[in-house]
This record gives structure tokens, sequence and C-alpha cells, in this order.
């Protein structure tokens, strides 16, 4: 079994500051989110299913 490192990202209208949200969606089975001020800090984990629901209903809010 190879492991696969998560490959983490920011969104693409964040700002240069490091206040940011970074997302992990390159591991099987799972979507990995943590903040980028304490990258060794807590991280969140979703199911791909979640983590498209949420993501959906923030663009429907904005």
């Amino acid at each position: 079994m190879r492991l696969v490192a998560p490959l983490w990202r920011k969104a693409t209208r964040s700002a240069n500051e490091g206040n940011c949200v970074e997302v992990a969606d390159n591991l099987p089975g799972m979507v990995l989110v943590r903040d980028s001020k304490d990258r060794s800090g807590p991280t969140l984990t979703f199911t791909p299913a979640a983590w498209r629901t949420f993501v959906a209903g923030t663009r429907h809010t904005g």
C-alpha cells in the first residue's frame, strides 16, 4: 500500500497574509481542512460527500 501525503491548497481569492483555510482533497475517502496560521494544529476531516455539500451551501449563501 502506498501512502499519500496531503497536498494542501487555499482558495485562489485568498490574500497572501497567511490567515486562510487550507484544504487537502487528494486523499482517498477524505477531505482535510486546517488553519494556515497553525499548520501543525488540529485538522478537520470530512467525507468527500460532506465536503461537497458544505461547499455547495456556501456558494448559495455567499
